[in-house]
């Protein structure tokens, strides 16, 4: 009787022994199986670190080449604007050369006629022109040429500046610049730029400039 109930105990161990070491086999599979996928977690995640610092670097690049476009393009622009006034004030000028060149050319043909006409009716001139009083023209005639240098004093010589009261405002029109301004009023472009608190030469249409000092 003991002998079959030893035997019973030692089955019973046995198959103990077993469930504790299929279960341990489990247990043992089973971290294994996680320890993988922490792995290949961390190695993603790593991956992904790796990935946005990149692009980061890659971001942080572009800002800085964005930044360095805009300079540049501020640069062109304020450049722009000064080819712009340049280039409208040089337009004014040859406009009032051209201007005075035909106010001469007229009045060169209109003494002509006239001396003409006395000639063929028999009369001496009653005033005989004076050169002096005209900018005298390198010969050439009607083909042209360029004037003197006593001409070209007289074709550039700008208008007498307007009368300027105190509180006096300017508003801005279309193709006006600082430098006109300043000659249209008799101020000096750095009291204008004082006066109006101005950073540069650049004026906007529109603008209201004080061209009279309080």
């Amino acid at each position: 009787m003991q002998k079959g109930e030893q035997q019973v105990c030692e089955r019973i161990r046995k198959i103990i022994s077993l469930g504790i070491l299929l279960c341990g086999g489990w247990l043992v599979s089973g971290c294994v199986v996680l320890e993988e996928k922490h792995n290949a977690e961390k190695a993603r995640s790593l991956n992904f670190q790796r990935l946005l610092a990149q692009e980061e670097k890659r971001t942080a690049e572009l800002d800085s080449e964005v930044r360095h476009v805009k300079a540049e393009l501020s640069e062109f622009e304020a450049r722009n604007r000064e080819l712009s006034a340049q280039v409208q004030i040089a337009r004014e000028q040859m406009g009032r050369l051209q201007e005075e060149a035909e106010a001469i050319r007229e009045a060169t043909v209109l003494e002509r006629k006239a001396l003409e006409d006395m000639q063929r009716k028999g009369q001496p001139p009653l005033v005989k022109p004076k050169k002096a009083e005209l900018p005298k023209a390198v010969s050439g005639g009607h083909s042209g040429g360029h004037l003197s240098d006593k001409g070209m004093a007289a074709m550039t010589e700008p208008a007498s500046p307007m009368k300027v009261t105190p509180g006096m405002v300017h508003v801005v029109k279309s193709g006006e610049t600082l430098y006109s301004i300043s000659r249209r009023y008799g101020v000096e472009v750095d009291k204008l730029k004082k006066s109006n608190k101005l950073p540069d030469d650049i004026v906007e249409i529109g603008q209201r400039l004080l061209v009279g000092a309080e």
